[in-house]
Protein backbone atom coordinates (compact mmCIF):
# COMPACT_ATOMS: atom_id res chain seq x y z
CA UNK A 1 0.00 0.00 0.00
CA UNK A 2 1.55 3.38 -0.90
CA UNK A 3 2.01 5.59 1.70
CA UNK A 4 0.29 8.84 2.73
CA UNK A 5 3.20 10.97 1.09
CA UNK A 6 3.50 8.84 -1.92
CA UNK A 7 -0.15 9.62 -2.07
CA UNK A 8 0.26 13.14 -1.45
CA UNK A 9 3.43 13.05 -4.40
CA UNK A 10 0.83 11.71 -6.80
CA UNK A 11 -2.06 14.13 -6.53
CA UNK A 12 0.68 17.00 -7.00
CA UNK A 13 2.46 15.53 -10.12
CA UNK A 14 -1.37 14.81 -11.48
CA UNK A 15 -2.61 18.48 -10.61
CA UNK A 16 0.58 19.84 -12.14
CA UNK A 17 0.03 17.14 -15.32
CA UNK A 18 -3.01 18.36 -16.00
CA UNK A 19 -1.59 22.05 -16.74
CA UNK A 20 1.59 21.60 -18.52
CA UNK A 21 1.17 23.39 -21.67
CA UNK A 22 0.99 20.70 -24.16
CA UNK A 23 -2.27 18.69 -22.50
CA UNK A 24 -3.72 21.97 -21.70
CA UNK A 25 -3.63 23.24 -25.09
CA UNK A 26 -4.94 20.17 -26.48
CA UNK A 27 -7.97 20.16 -24.63
CA UNK A 28 -8.69 23.73 -25.03
CA UNK A 29 -8.01 23.86 -28.89
CA UNK A 30 -8.85 21.73 -32.04
CA UNK A 31 -7.82 22.64 -35.38
CA UNK A 32 -10.71 21.26 -38.08
CA UNK A 33 -10.24 20.91 -41.54
CA UNK A 34 -12.64 19.93 -44.13
CA UNK A 35 -14.40 22.46 -45.53
CA UNK A 36 -13.29 26.04 -44.56
CA UNK A 37 -10.48 25.38 -41.73
CA UNK A 38 -11.52 26.70 -38.21
CA UNK A 39 -9.92 26.79 -35.15
CA UNK A 40 -12.23 25.69 -32.01
CA UNK A 41 -11.60 26.76 -28.75
CA UNK A 42 -13.37 25.37 -25.64
CA UNK A 43 -16.11 24.23 -28.61
CA UNK A 44 -16.52 27.93 -30.43
CA UNK A 45 -15.75 27.73 -33.75
CA UNK A 46 -12.83 30.31 -35.40
CA UNK A 47 -12.96 30.16 -39.31
CA UNK A 48 -9.38 30.57 -41.05
CA UNK A 49 -10.32 32.88 -43.78
CA UNK A 50 -6.73 34.12 -44.80
CA UNK A 51 -3.68 33.66 -42.88
CA UNK A 52 -3.51 32.12 -38.82
CA UNK A 53 -0.47 34.36 -36.80
CA UNK A 54 0.11 33.76 -33.11
CA UNK A 55 2.00 35.95 -30.73
CA UNK A 56 2.77 35.07 -26.96
CA UNK A 57 4.71 36.35 -23.85
CA UNK A 58 5.50 35.10 -20.76
CA UNK A 59 7.46 32.73 -18.91
CA UNK A 60 5.09 29.48 -19.77
CA UNK A 61 4.59 30.64 -23.49
CA UNK A 62 7.56 28.20 -24.95
CA UNK A 63 5.86 25.03 -23.93
CA UNK A 64 2.38 26.49 -25.13
CA UNK A 65 4.04 27.70 -28.17
CA UNK A 66 5.32 24.09 -29.16
CA UNK A 67 2.04 22.33 -28.55
CA UNK A 68 0.02 25.37 -30.43
CA UNK A 69 2.11 24.70 -33.61
CA UNK A 70 1.89 21.09 -33.31
CA UNK A 71 -1.85 21.39 -33.23
CA UNK A 72 -2.17 24.18 -35.96
CA UNK A 73 1.11 22.90 -38.49
CA UNK A 74 1.03 24.17 -41.78
CA UNK A 75 -1.80 26.63 -41.63
CA UNK A 76 0.34 28.91 -39.13
CA UNK A 77 1.96 31.23 -41.33
CA UNK A 78 4.48 33.09 -38.80
CA UNK A 79 4.63 33.80 -35.03
CA UNK A 80 7.06 35.69 -32.69
CA UNK A 81 7.08 34.77 -28.67
CA UNK A 82 8.49 36.56 -26.05
CA UNK A 83 10.15 34.35 -23.40
CA UNK A 84 12.45 34.99 -20.04
CA UNK A 85 16.27 35.05 -20.78
CA UNK A 86 17.70 31.77 -21.03
CA UNK A 87 14.67 29.79 -21.30
CA UNK A 88 15.42 27.17 -24.06
CA UNK A 89 19.20 26.23 -22.35
CA UNK A 90 17.26 25.57 -18.77
CA UNK A 91 14.87 23.46 -20.78
CA UNK A 92 17.48 21.83 -22.48
CA UNK A 93 19.61 20.85 -19.99
CA UNK A 94 16.47 19.62 -18.32
CA UNK A 95 15.68 17.33 -21.45
CA UNK A 96 12.44 18.68 -21.72
CA UNK A 97 12.32 18.54 -25.20
CA UNK A 98 8.45 18.80 -25.35
CA UNK A 99 8.72 22.02 -24.31
CA UNK A 100 10.69 23.53 -27.59
CA UNK A 101 10.16 24.44 -30.73
CA UNK A 102 11.07 22.27 -33.77
CA UNK A 103 14.60 23.56 -35.42
CA UNK A 104 12.30 24.75 -38.75
CA UNK A 105 9.83 26.39 -36.74
CA UNK A 106 7.67 29.21 -38.12
CA UNK A 107 8.02 31.09 -34.80
CA UNK A 108 10.74 33.00 -33.72
CA UNK A 109 11.72 33.29 -30.01
CA UNK A 110 13.01 36.34 -28.27
CA UNK A 111 14.47 35.85 -24.58
CA UNK A 112 14.54 39.16 -22.56
CA UNK A 113 13.18 40.27 -19.22
CA UNK A 114 16.18 39.11 -17.13
CA UNK A 115 15.67 39.10 -13.61
CA UNK A 116 12.07 39.69 -14.68
CA UNK A 117 12.75 42.98 -15.64
CA UNK A 118 11.60 44.83 -18.55
CA UNK A 119 14.91 45.25 -20.51
CA UNK A 120 16.21 46.43 -24.68
CA UNK A 121 15.54 42.77 -25.35
CA UNK A 122 12.49 42.27 -23.79
CA UNK A 123 11.05 46.01 -25.90
CA UNK A 124 12.32 44.22 -29.19
CA UNK A 125 10.28 41.37 -28.54
CA UNK A 126 7.76 43.52 -28.34
CA UNK A 127 8.11 46.03 -31.12
CA UNK A 128 8.40 42.69 -33.38
CA UNK A 129 4.76 41.98 -32.13
CA UNK A 130 3.47 45.38 -32.30
CA UNK A 131 4.28 45.28 -35.94
CA UNK A 132 2.81 41.93 -36.91
CA UNK A 133 -0.53 43.14 -35.09
CA UNK A 134 -0.44 46.33 -36.85
CA UNK A 135 -0.64 44.66 -40.55
CA UNK A 136 -3.29 41.98 -39.73
CA UNK A 137 -6.34 41.95 -41.76
CA UNK A 138 -10.47 41.68 -41.29
CA UNK A 139 -9.19 38.24 -42.43
CA UNK A 140 -6.46 37.36 -40.26
CA UNK A 141 -6.76 35.09 -36.82
CA UNK A 142 -3.99 36.29 -34.18
CA UNK A 143 -3.73 33.81 -31.56
CA UNK A 144 -2.59 35.16 -28.42
CA UNK A 145 -0.67 32.76 -25.70
CA UNK A 146 -0.17 34.62 -22.20
CA UNK A 147 1.06 33.27 -19.21
CA UNK A 148 2.51 34.81 -15.71
CA UNK A 149 5.33 37.15 -16.72
CA UNK A 150 4.47 38.11 -19.36
CA UNK A 151 3.71 41.57 -18.06
CA UNK A 152 8.14 42.30 -17.86
CA UNK A 153 8.20 40.52 -21.65
CA UNK A 154 6.06 42.68 -23.34
CA UNK A 155 7.43 46.40 -22.57
CA UNK A 156 5.99 49.07 -25.09
CA UNK A 157 6.26 52.78 -23.64
CA UNK A 158 4.05 54.85 -25.28
CA UNK A 159 6.42 57.38 -27.91
CA UNK A 160 8.18 59.37 -26.77
CA UNK A 161 8.51 57.63 -22.96
CA UNK A 162 11.83 55.74 -23.21
CA UNK A 163 12.00 52.11 -21.01
CA UNK A 164 14.33 53.80 -18.55
CA UNK A 165 11.98 56.37 -18.00
CA UNK A 166 8.91 54.32 -17.76
CA UNK A 167 10.96 52.07 -15.14
CA UNK A 168 12.50 54.85 -12.97
CA UNK A 169 8.99 55.79 -12.59
CA UNK A 170 7.89 52.39 -11.55
CA UNK A 171 10.80 51.90 -9.36
CA UNK A 172 9.80 55.36 -7.48
CA UNK A 173 6.43 54.71 -7.21
CA UNK A 174 7.19 50.49 -5.83
CA UNK A 175 9.84 52.59 -3.36
CA UNK A 176 7.02 54.16 -2.09
CA UNK A 177 4.81 51.42 -0.81
CA UNK A 178 2.79 51.31 -3.88
CA UNK A 179 0.48 48.39 -4.66
CA UNK A 180 0.86 46.30 -7.16
CA UNK A 181 -2.46 46.64 -8.67
CA UNK A 182 -1.60 50.62 -8.42
CA UNK A 183 1.76 49.59 -10.30
CA UNK A 184 0.02 47.82 -13.24
CA UNK A 185 -2.36 50.50 -13.48
CA UNK A 186 0.13 52.89 -14.30
CA UNK A 187 1.79 51.15 -16.25
CA UNK A 188 -1.21 50.19 -18.80
CA UNK A 189 -1.45 53.80 -18.81
CA UNK A 190 1.94 54.60 -20.34
CA UNK A 191 1.90 51.57 -22.62
CA UNK A 192 0.88 50.88 -26.37
CA UNK A 193 0.71 46.90 -25.68
CA UNK A 194 -1.15 46.64 -22.04
CA UNK A 195 -4.27 47.01 -21.14
CA UNK A 196 -6.13 46.02 -24.36
CA UNK A 197 -3.59 47.61 -26.56
CA UNK A 198 -2.38 44.79 -28.56
CA UNK A 199 -6.31 44.01 -29.13
CA UNK A 200 -6.59 47.61 -30.05
CA UNK A 201 -3.76 47.58 -32.64
CA UNK A 202 -4.39 44.08 -34.08
CA UNK A 203 -8.32 45.10 -35.40
CA UNK A 204 -10.01 44.53 -37.45
CA UNK A 205 -8.44 40.52 -37.43
CA UNK A 206 -9.99 38.39 -35.16
CA UNK A 207 -7.97 38.16 -31.94
CA UNK A 208 -8.00 34.96 -29.79
CA UNK A 209 -6.62 34.69 -26.80
CA UNK A 210 -5.09 31.65 -24.49
CA UNK A 211 -4.55 32.47 -20.98
CA UNK A 212 -2.60 30.58 -18.18
CA UNK A 213 -3.35 31.95 -14.72
CA UNK A 214 -0.78 32.98 -12.34
CA UNK A 215 -2.67 35.12 -10.33
CA UNK A 216 -5.77 34.34 -7.09
CA UNK A 217 -9.30 35.04 -9.05
CA UNK A 218 -8.15 34.94 -12.69
CA UNK A 219 -8.58 38.27 -13.16
CA UNK A 220 -8.55 38.73 -16.71
CA UNK A 221 -6.69 42.66 -16.56
CA UNK A 222 -4.62 41.88 -14.26
CA UNK A 223 -2.57 38.48 -15.89
CA UNK A 224 0.15 39.85 -17.80
CA UNK A 225 -0.86 43.29 -17.46
CA UNK A 226 -3.92 42.09 -19.78
CA UNK A 227 -2.82 43.27 -23.61
CA UNK A 228 -6.15 42.13 -25.01
CA UNK A 229 -8.49 43.05 -22.30
CA UNK A 230 -10.49 46.11 -22.49
CA UNK A 231 -8.87 47.94 -19.45
CA UNK A 232 -11.06 49.20 -16.73
CA UNK A 233 -9.10 51.77 -15.52
CA UNK A 234 -8.59 55.83 -17.18
CA UNK A 235 -5.98 58.25 -17.04
CA UNK A 236 -7.75 59.80 -14.06
CA UNK A 237 -6.67 56.51 -11.90
CA UNK A 238 -3.38 56.74 -12.87
CA UNK A 239 -3.46 60.66 -12.17
CA UNK A 240 -4.57 59.86 -8.78
CA UNK A 241 -2.11 57.23 -8.05
CA UNK A 242 0.84 59.61 -9.22
CA UNK A 243 -1.10 62.56 -6.55
CA UNK A 244 -1.19 59.94 -3.95
CA UNK A 245 2.37 58.85 -3.91
CA UNK A 246 3.17 62.38 -4.45
CA UNK A 247 5.25 62.29 -7.59
CA UNK A 248 2.86 64.35 -10.02
CA UNK A 249 5.35 67.30 -10.33
CA UNK A 250 8.25 64.79 -10.43
CA UNK A 251 7.31 63.19 -13.75
CA UNK A 252 10.37 62.84 -16.97
CA UNK A 253 8.22 65.33 -19.92
CA UNK A 254 7.62 62.67 -21.87
CA UNK A 255 5.28 61.30 -19.18
CA UNK A 256 3.38 64.24 -19.07
CA UNK A 257 3.11 64.59 -22.91
CA UNK A 258 1.82 61.41 -22.65
CA UNK A 259 -0.66 61.95 -19.81
CA UNK A 260 -1.62 65.07 -21.40
CA UNK A 261 -2.73 63.82 -24.37
CA UNK A 262 -4.68 61.01 -23.26
CA UNK A 263 -8.15 60.69 -23.29
CA UNK A 264 -9.68 60.65 -20.24
CA UNK A 265 -12.12 58.10 -20.40
CA UNK A 266 -11.98 54.26 -19.83
CA UNK A 267 -11.37 52.34 -23.07
CA UNK A 268 -13.97 49.90 -22.52
CA UNK A 269 -16.07 51.57 -24.43
CA UNK A 270 -14.57 50.61 -27.14
CA UNK A 271 -15.39 47.81 -29.25
CA UNK A 272 -13.97 44.48 -28.37
CA UNK A 273 -16.10 42.10 -30.34
CA UNK A 274 -13.17 40.86 -32.09
CA UNK A 275 -11.91 39.22 -29.03
CA UNK A 276 -12.16 36.51 -27.35
CA UNK A 277 -10.39 35.59 -24.10
CA UNK A 278 -10.15 32.26 -22.88
CA UNK A 279 -8.66 30.85 -19.44
CA UNK A 280 -6.78 26.99 -20.56
CA UNK A 281 -5.27 26.75 -17.20
CA UNK A 282 -5.68 27.79 -13.59
CA UNK A 283 -5.26 27.13 -10.11
CA UNK A 284 -8.74 25.43 -10.22
CA UNK A 285 -7.96 23.23 -12.59
CA UNK A 286 -5.34 21.98 -11.37
CA UNK A 287 -7.14 21.39 -7.94
CA UNK A 288 -10.05 19.52 -9.36
CA UNK A 289 -7.66 17.29 -11.15
CA UNK A 290 -6.31 15.80 -8.04
CA UNK A 291 -9.57 15.77 -6.38
CA UNK A 292 -10.84 13.49 -8.52
CA UNK A 293 -7.29 11.56 -8.41
CA UNK A 294 -7.83 11.49 -4.42
CA UNK A 295 -11.07 10.51 -5.05
CA UNK A 296 -9.72 7.70 -6.93
CA UNK A 297 -7.52 6.20 -4.09
CA UNK A 298 -10.35 6.40 -1.48
CA UNK A 299 -9.83 9.80 0.13
CA UNK A 300 -12.92 12.02 0.92
CA UNK A 301 -11.70 14.81 -0.78
CA UNK A 302 -12.57 18.79 -0.04
CA UNK A 303 -11.08 21.52 -1.93
CA UNK A 304 -10.48 24.86 0.42
CA UNK A 305 -10.00 27.63 -1.63
CA UNK A 306 -7.81 28.47 -4.84
CA UNK A 307 -7.18 31.85 -3.51
CA UNK A 308 -5.18 31.17 -0.14
CA UNK A 309 -2.75 33.89 0.57
CA UNK A 310 -1.37 36.10 3.52
CA UNK A 311 1.46 35.75 5.85
CA UNK A 312 3.16 32.21 5.62
CA UNK A 313 2.52 31.90 9.67
CA UNK A 314 -1.00 32.71 9.79
CA UNK A 315 -1.68 30.24 7.08
CA UNK A 316 0.39 28.07 8.91
CA UNK A 317 -1.97 28.11 11.49
CA UNK A 318 -4.97 27.86 9.24
CA UNK A 319 -3.71 24.43 8.77
CA UNK A 320 -3.04 23.25 11.98
CA UNK A 321 -6.62 24.17 13.17
CA UNK A 322 -7.84 22.42 10.28
CA UNK A 323 -5.83 19.33 11.08
CA UNK A 324 -6.92 19.24 14.63
CA UNK A 325 -10.58 19.28 13.58
CA UNK A 326 -10.46 16.66 10.91
CA UNK A 327 -8.50 14.70 13.12
CA UNK A 328 -11.22 14.75 16.28
CA UNK A 329 -13.92 13.95 13.70
CA UNK A 330 -12.14 10.87 12.84
CA UNK A 331 -11.68 9.54 16.29
CA UNK A 332 -15.07 10.88 16.46
CA UNK A 333 -14.60 13.26 19.62
CA UNK A 334 -15.83 16.40 17.49
CA UNK A 335 -18.44 17.47 19.41
CA UNK A 336 -16.62 18.39 22.87
CA UNK A 337 -15.40 21.19 23.83
CA UNK A 338 -12.43 20.96 22.07
CA UNK A 339 -14.15 20.88 18.84
CA UNK A 340 -16.33 24.33 20.04
CA UNK A 341 -12.60 26.25 20.24
CA UNK A 342 -11.19 24.97 17.08
CA UNK A 343 -14.06 26.06 15.28
CA UNK A 344 -13.50 29.51 16.84
CA UNK A 345 -10.31 29.87 16.05
CA UNK A 346 -10.90 28.95 12.28
CA UNK A 347 -13.34 31.70 11.83
CA UNK A 348 -11.15 34.35 13.69
CA UNK A 349 -8.16 33.17 11.64
CA UNK A 350 -10.32 33.35 8.36
CA UNK A 351 -11.41 36.68 8.92
CA UNK A 352 -7.98 37.85 9.72
CA UNK A 353 -6.69 36.34 6.52
CA UNK A 354 -9.50 37.51 4.27
CA UNK A 355 -8.94 35.10 2.25
CA UNK A 356 -11.08 35.98 -1.64
CA UNK A 357 -13.78 33.87 -1.54
CA UNK A 358 -13.82 31.36 1.35
CA UNK A 359 -17.02 30.29 2.84
CA UNK A 360 -15.19 28.62 5.76
CA UNK A 361 -18.36 27.79 7.70
CA UNK A 362 -19.85 26.02 4.07
CA UNK A 363 -16.26 24.33 4.25
CA UNK A 364 -16.72 23.14 8.14
CA UNK A 365 -20.57 21.92 7.31
CA UNK A 366 -19.05 20.02 4.84
CA UNK A 367 -16.42 18.50 6.73
CA UNK A 368 -19.01 17.86 9.21
CA UNK A 369 -21.05 15.85 6.36
CA UNK A 370 -17.47 13.00 6.43
CA UNK A 371 -18.15 10.18 8.01
CA UNK A 372 -15.00 8.90 10.34
CA UNK A 373 -14.74 5.67 8.29
CA UNK A 374 -12.56 7.39 5.13
CA UNK A 375 -9.49 8.86 5.03
CA UNK A 376 -9.22 12.48 4.40
CA UNK A 377 -7.76 14.78 2.14
CA UNK A 378 -7.66 18.64 1.58
CA UNK A 379 -7.05 20.63 -1.15
CA UNK A 380 -6.15 23.76 -2.06
CA UNK A 381 -4.15 26.74 -4.02
CA UNK A 382 -2.51 30.14 -3.93
CA UNK A 383 0.55 31.98 -2.93
CA UNK A 384 1.44 32.75 0.53
CA UNK A 385 4.51 35.80 1.53
CA UNK A 386 6.80 35.21 3.90
CA UNK A 387 8.59 38.14 5.37
CA UNK A 388 12.09 37.42 5.60
CA UNK A 389 14.15 37.86 8.91
CA UNK A 390 17.14 35.54 7.94
CA UNK A 391 19.30 35.09 5.88
CA UNK A 392 18.75 31.36 5.54
CA UNK A 393 17.69 29.08 2.27
CA UNK A 394 14.25 27.96 1.67
CA UNK A 395 11.09 29.48 -0.27
CA UNK A 396 7.83 29.88 1.01
CA UNK A 397 6.40 26.43 0.20
CA UNK A 398 8.88 24.58 2.32
CA UNK A 399 8.83 27.16 5.40
CA UNK A 400 4.79 26.63 5.05
CA UNK A 401 5.57 22.78 5.22
CA UNK A 402 7.96 23.36 8.40
CA UNK A 403 5.58 25.49 10.38
CA UNK A 404 2.32 23.38 9.69
CA UNK A 405 4.73 20.28 11.05
CA UNK A 406 5.93 22.10 14.28
CA UNK A 407 2.46 23.73 15.17
CA UNK A 408 0.78 20.23 15.08
CA UNK A 409 3.72 18.82 16.91
CA UNK A 410 2.96 21.02 19.37
CA UNK A 411 -0.33 21.07 19.60
CA UNK A 412 -0.01 17.46 20.32
CA UNK A 413 2.43 17.35 22.90
CA UNK A 414 0.25 20.29 24.65
CA UNK A 415 -2.99 18.60 25.33
CA UNK A 416 -3.07 15.02 26.69
CA UNK A 417 -5.08 12.38 24.68
CA UNK A 418 -4.92 15.20 21.57
CA UNK A 419 -6.82 13.52 18.81
CA UNK A 420 -3.48 14.66 16.78
CA UNK A 421 -1.87 11.36 18.28
CA UNK A 422 -4.45 8.92 16.99
CA UNK A 423 -4.25 10.16 13.21
CA UNK A 424 -1.18 10.02 10.58
CA UNK A 425 -0.86 13.01 8.97
CA UNK A 426 1.19 14.71 5.77
CA UNK A 427 1.60 18.44 4.58
CA UNK A 428 2.05 18.96 1.51
CA UNK A 429 2.87 22.98 -0.44
CA UNK A 430 4.74 23.08 -3.61
CA UNK A 431 5.16 25.47 -6.32
CA UNK A 432 3.25 24.28 -9.75
CA UNK A 433 6.20 25.96 -11.75
CA UNK A 434 9.01 23.60 -9.87
CA UNK A 435 10.95 25.88 -7.97
CA UNK A 436 10.15 27.42 -4.71
CA UNK A 437 12.84 30.26 -3.88
CA UNK A 438 16.13 29.71 -4.86
CA UNK A 439 16.31 26.53 -4.00
CA UNK A 440 15.54 23.10 -6.58
CA UNK A 441 13.25 21.89 -4.81
CA UNK A 442 9.19 22.80 -5.55
CA UNK A 443 8.44 22.24 -1.80
CA UNK A 444 8.35 20.14 0.50
CA UNK A 445 6.41 17.34 2.65
CA UNK A 446 6.29 17.25 6.20
CA UNK A 447 4.50 15.21 9.57
CA UNK A 448 4.40 15.62 13.19
CA UNK A 449 6.34 12.91 13.21
CA UNK A 450 8.89 14.35 11.53
CA UNK A 451 9.24 17.22 13.31
CA UNK A 452 9.24 15.22 16.64
CA UNK A 453 12.16 12.75 15.32
CA UNK A 454 13.79 16.19 14.33
CA UNK A 455 13.77 17.95 17.83
CA UNK A 456 14.85 13.77 18.88
CA UNK A 457 18.62 14.16 16.93
CA UNK A 458 18.65 17.48 18.52
CA UNK A 459 17.78 20.03 15.41
CA UNK A 460 16.43 22.87 16.74
CA UNK A 461 13.42 23.49 14.11
CA UNK A 462 12.39 27.06 15.54
CA UNK A 463 16.14 28.11 14.74
CA UNK A 464 15.87 27.12 11.31
CA UNK A 465 12.83 28.53 10.87
CA UNK A 466 13.58 31.96 12.49
CA UNK A 467 16.36 32.43 9.55
CA UNK A 468 14.34 31.39 7.22
CA UNK A 469 16.03 27.65 6.82
CA UNK A 470 13.72 25.83 5.72
CA UNK A 471 15.55 24.05 2.54
CA UNK A 472 18.69 23.52 5.17
CA UNK A 473 16.32 21.71 7.35
CA UNK A 474 15.05 19.50 5.02
CA UNK A 475 18.20 18.68 2.95
CA UNK A 476 19.82 18.01 6.36
CA UNK A 477 17.14 15.58 7.77
CA UNK A 478 16.74 12.16 6.69
CA UNK A 479 18.99 12.43 3.50
CA UNK A 480 16.50 15.08 1.92
CA UNK A 481 13.46 12.31 1.32
CA UNK A 482 11.31 15.15 2.27
CA UNK A 483 11.93 17.45 -0.28
CA UNK A 484 9.35 18.04 -3.15
CA UNK A 485 11.88 17.97 -6.31
CA UNK A 486 10.27 17.72 -9.60
CA UNK A 487 12.66 20.07 -11.56
CA UNK A 488 11.20 23.05 -14.23
CA UNK A 489 7.54 21.68 -14.76
CA UNK A 490 7.18 24.41 -17.57
CA UNK A 491 4.16 25.99 -16.69
CA UNK A 492 2.54 27.88 -13.60
CA UNK A 493 -0.76 28.31 -11.50
CA UNK A 494 0.60 28.95 -8.21
CA UNK A 495 1.23 26.94 -5.20
CA UNK A 496 -0.59 23.65 -4.45
CA UNK A 497 -1.24 22.39 -0.74
CA UNK A 498 -2.76 18.78 0.27
CA UNK A 499 -3.22 17.63 3.84
CA UNK A 500 -3.96 14.16 4.23
CA UNK A 501 -5.22 12.39 7.01
CA UNK A 502 -6.01 8.67 7.94
CA UNK A 503 -6.72 7.55 11.29
CA UNK A 504 -4.54 4.93 12.93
Amino acid sequence: SMSLREHALSLFRSAVGTVRPAPMLKRAVKFQEDGCPQLLVKGKAFPIKRHLYLVGFGKAVLGMAAAAEEILGDHLVQGIINVPLGIQESLQRAGMQEMLLKPHSKIQVIEGAKNNLPDPEALKGAVAIQELAEGLTADDLLLVLVSGGGSALLPAPIPPILLKEKEKLTNMLASRGAAIQELNIVRKTLSLLKGGGLARLAYPAQVVSLILSDVIGDPLDIIASGPTVASSHSVQDCLQILTKYNLLHNLPESVETVLSRSPTKPTASEDYSHVCNVIIGSNTLALDEAKCQAEGLGYATLILSTAICGEVSRVAMLYCQLVQLVCLGLTSLREGPLGEEVRGNLLQLAAELEIPGLNLAEFLQALQGLGPERPVCILAGGETTVQLQGTGKGGRNQELALRVGLGLHRAQTMETGSPLGRCKIVFLSGGTDGQDGPTEAAGAFCSPKLVEEALQEGLDVEGFLSNNDSYTFFSQFQGGHHLLVTGLTGTNVMDIQAILIRAT
